[in-house]
């Protein structure tokens, strides 16, 4: 009787929710999108699934807006609660000061202002919190930060589709989603999913990354496609018209390359440490 109940409640929740995900119908239920005092524009990092390199693309990316016009003011926020990077990616440790209104001042490293729920707790925490928490510290790192004037603020999502990204999205008028992938068939399938949720948030995907799209040897440079060639390509295509509607930007391949990876966790950005290699035309060239 209690299964079926439960069951009985699924099947009503599921039918409301396709009731909602079509036109109007959402947009009636969705929340007021409050900008974020002092920001411009956010643009938020996303993937389907763990493990494609989101935070690498997110931490370049900041960096690489900023290389490109050096007139722009850029921020980056790490909104994973439950597996902050940015801290250790920036090379950035210590609580934030509060300033006179009690907001959060920013860390800053190479000329970016960051928050991190890696600033809050220690590194080798675990954050065991349930949804109503997160939430609320999601809130605090979204409306308690005294970023000042941003001209960008890109914000290194969690990956999947759950309630901080439909937080995030909902609460927030974000200028764009990228969308970070690497070429094999089941991220791309996830990555599918990322679209297809901004599409019903009304946010637009400025493009795919296809990290990760082949080995550079370090010694002769040969390229190897260990995860496949051109997926996100594909992808980017095929829901150019049959899922968003709109054009959707193959934004470029990024490789899976030693340095990236090591300056990753060392704390010093290939954008940063290397700003003249190959690996950063790669990044900075869809920009």
């Amino acid at each position: 009787v209690i299964m079926s109940r439960v069951m009985g409640r699924v099947g009503r929740l599921a039918s409301s929710f396709r009731r909602s995900s079509t036109g109007g119908a959402m947009q009636r239920g969705l929340p007021k999108r409050w900008p974020i005092a002092g920001v411009k524009h956010v643009v938020v990092v996303a993937s389907g699934k763990g493990g494609v390199g989101k935070s690498t693309t997110a931490v370049n990316l900041a960096l690489g807006v900023a290389a490109v016009d050096k007139s722009l003011a850029v921020g980056l926020l790490d909104a994973d609660i439950y597996g902050p990077s940015v801290p250790r990616m920036m090379n950035l440790s210590g609580q934030p000061e509060l300033s006179k209104q009690d907001l959060m001042i920013p860390l800053t490293n190479y000329g970016i202002k960051c928050m991190s729920m890696g600033f809050l707790v220690e590194e080798k925490a675990a954050i065991v919190w349930r949804g109503l928490m997160v939430m609320s510290a999601l809130q605090k790192l979204l409306r308690g930060v005294e970023w000042g004037h941003l001209d960008v603020l890109v914000v290194d999502m969690p990956p999947g589709t759950g309630d901080t990204q439909l937080s995030i999205s909902q609460q927030v008028p974000l200028s764009g989603a990228v969308i970070v992938t690497t070429p094999q068939d089941i991220a791309l399938l996830d990555a599918r999913r990322g679209a297809e949720m901004f599409r019903k948030v009304d946010v637009p995907v400025l493009g795919l990354v296809q990290n990760m799209s082949c080995f550079v040897c370090p010694s002769c440079g040969h390229h190897t496609p260990i995860f496949g060639e051109d997926g996100a390509q594909r992808v980017a295509e095929e829901m150019g018209t049959e899922v968003l509607g709109v054009h959707i930007r193959f934004a470029g391949d990024v490789p899976l390359h030693l340095s990236i990876r090591e300056t990753s966790d060392t704390g010093r950005p290939v954008v940063a440490s290397a700003p003249d290699s190959p690996q950063v035309s790669s990044i900075t060239s869809p920009i």
